[in-house]
């Protein structure tokens, strides 16, 4: 399980930075910054619940400029791959408990955090691609998974 979940954010890190290269280019449109500062916030709040730690401090939407992301994406990559190598076998099965930005606890297990994570990237960077449609841009960088993987 621990060689899938590597290989599933070592691809995250290669989607982050093509859909990135793609907002710099098209002029980084406002709402496509958003979404991407927001996904790069996210991975840094579930790195704190999965360790236990609080979130304190992360704004779940922060106000950043495209031209620090390429930086968070490999700090973040690189604090989940430290993360993912000290997990041992049991440790996909371990419950985190954590709160929400409201408040609210919850409790899921290691592995469903994980996918979730890696879905939650997917699903905005398909939003930022509509943006990036929206702001004229031709081409979008291919993102898929398969793709990554050939």
């Amino acid at each position: 399980m621990k060689s899938y979940f590597l290989k599933l954010f070592n691809y995250d890190q290669f989607a982050n930075k093509a859909i990135l290269k793609s907002i710099i280019q098209v002029g980084e449109p406002e709402q496509a910054v958003k979404l991407m500062a927001h996904l790069l916030a996210a991975q840094q709040i579930w790195l704190n619940r999965c360790k236990g730690l609080h979130a304190t401090g992360i704004v779940l939407w922060p106000d950043q400029k495209a031209n620090t992301f390429e930086k968070i994406i490999d700090e973040n990559h690189k604090a989940w791959m430290d993360f993912l190598d000290g997990l041992k076998v049991e440790d996909f099965k371990k419950i985190i408990a954590y709160k929400n930005s409201k408040g609210d606890s919850y409790e899921n297990l290691t592995e469903d955090i994980l996918a979730h994570l890696i879905n939650h990237g997917t699903h905005h960077r398909a939003q930022i691609g509509q943006q990036l449609k929206l702001a004229g841009i031709e081409s979008l960088p291919n993102t898929d998974y398969i793709f990554y993987m050939r």
